[in-house]
């Protein structure tokens, strides 16, 4: 029998130099989070609007962004006693936003992260923002900035409206060479659709039915919602059902030659003779992949039920290369079994246990 499992929090990581408009990303997420309650960690509250703080902020306090969010502002040596508190069930968070600069390095952060004993958390990804206006002069200034792109997952060109067209697919050719496989999507202020890095909490109902007036509530009104209608233009989502089981090696050679510009794959899979009692939920963000088995309820129809989020991708091409992993009737043989040794390789063992499930991300941050 599958051991129960703990719930984990994804924790995003959102990286940029000074002026690119990583804070005004991370306020708006904050404005438009849909019901999700966010924790968020920086190292100086003066750049969150939300609700009008007015607090100063000082390292190791922890104030409520009185909308079911919270805002730490910590240094890297306290990162793990934050995300602990954050972690905590009390706190009812469904994510939690990691704004790096002043704490680390972000791959020093994805290696934290990875390398975390906090049984509750689950990497969300690196999420770079870049100034498309100032890219070059950027680079020149701080020539790191490709190593950071290098170990993205998620970069946002930014403030596209300041450049014309020719110079954008300039700049986004030139992201796509430093960022490899990353997913590069453009923006304008910041406004990118927060379903592409969390998914919108599902409350019980009632449970926010009956509230006070927030300052979201406000914005949104005041605002309205047409300068929000297009943003999922800026990527694709792909949906992938069957009801034949995946065979686990070839799903593993696929997921392991994902394209370039595929971003997040989640989901559950079915490997049918592979293992009768679970279904594998399937987490990938970037480089990063994780399995964790779950038993299939009484009654429940066993499917491979994927949604794959990305830019650029070729939706066809994914569907027929998943459909290309199903694996042949017949019955289980030892060769089943042997065959999720691939899979196994990504199941978190133990908790807090994340170096087998991050290998490939721990690599490239290496780089």
């Amino acid at each position: 029998m599958t051991p129960p499992r703990t719930q984990q929090i994804p924790v995003v990581v959102l990286a940029g130099f000074l002026g690119s408009g990583k804070t005004t990303l991370l306020n708006h997420l904050l404005r438009n989070r849909a019901g999700t309650r966010i924790g968020v960690i920086v190292n100086d509250f003066g750049s969150i609007e939300i609700d009008a703080m007015t607090v100063a902020g000082q390292v190791g306090s922890t104030v409520s962004l009185g909308n079911g969010c919270l805002c730490c502002a910590v240094d890297a040596s306290e990162l793990d006693t934050f995300l602990e508190t954050l972690t905590r069930p009390s706190a009812r968070l469904d994510v939690i936003v990691i704004e790096a600069s002043g704490l680390a390095e972000p791959q020093e952060l994805v290696r934290m992260l990875l390398a975390s004993e906090n049984p509750h958390i689950l990497y969300g990804g690196l999420v770079e923002v870049v100034d498309a206006a100032e890219f070059d002069a950027t680079r020149e200034r701080h020539p790191e900035i490709d190593r950071h792109l290098a170990v993205a997952d998620l970069v946002v060109l930014n403030k596209t409206d300041r450049v014309g067209e020719a110079e954008q697919e300039r700049l986004r050719e030139r992201v796509v060479e430093l960022s490899g496989p990353a997913a590069v999507i453009p923006a304008v202020h910041g406004r990118i659709d927060p379903e592409l890095l969390f998914d919108p909490a599902l409350r019980p109902d009632g449970e926010e039915k009956i509230r006070q007036l927030t300052f979201e509530d406000l914005l949104r009104e005041e605002a309205g919602h047409a300068h929000e209608d297009h943003l999922h233009a800026a990527y694709e989502s792909v949906d992938f059902t069957s009801d034949i089981p995946m065979d686990p090696r070839r799903f593993i050679a696929f997921l392991d030659s994902r394209p370039e510009g595929l971003y997040r794959i989640k989901g559950f899979a079915d490997f049918g003779t592979g293992d009768r009692d679970n279904k594998y939920a399937l987490h990938a963000v970037g480089r990063f992949l994780r399995f964790v088995p779950q038993s299939w309820a009484r009654g429940e129809q066993r499917l491979t039920q994927l949604v794959m989020i990305g830019a650029g991708i070729d939706a066809e091409a994914l569907r027929a290369g998943l459909a290309a992993c199903r694996a042949e009737p017949g019955p289980a043989t030892p060769d089943a079994e042997r065959a999720m040794w691939g899979v196994l390789r990504y199941v978190q063992q133990e908790p807090g246990d994340v170096r087998e499930g991050a290998d490939v991300q721990e690599t490239a941050a290496e780089a």
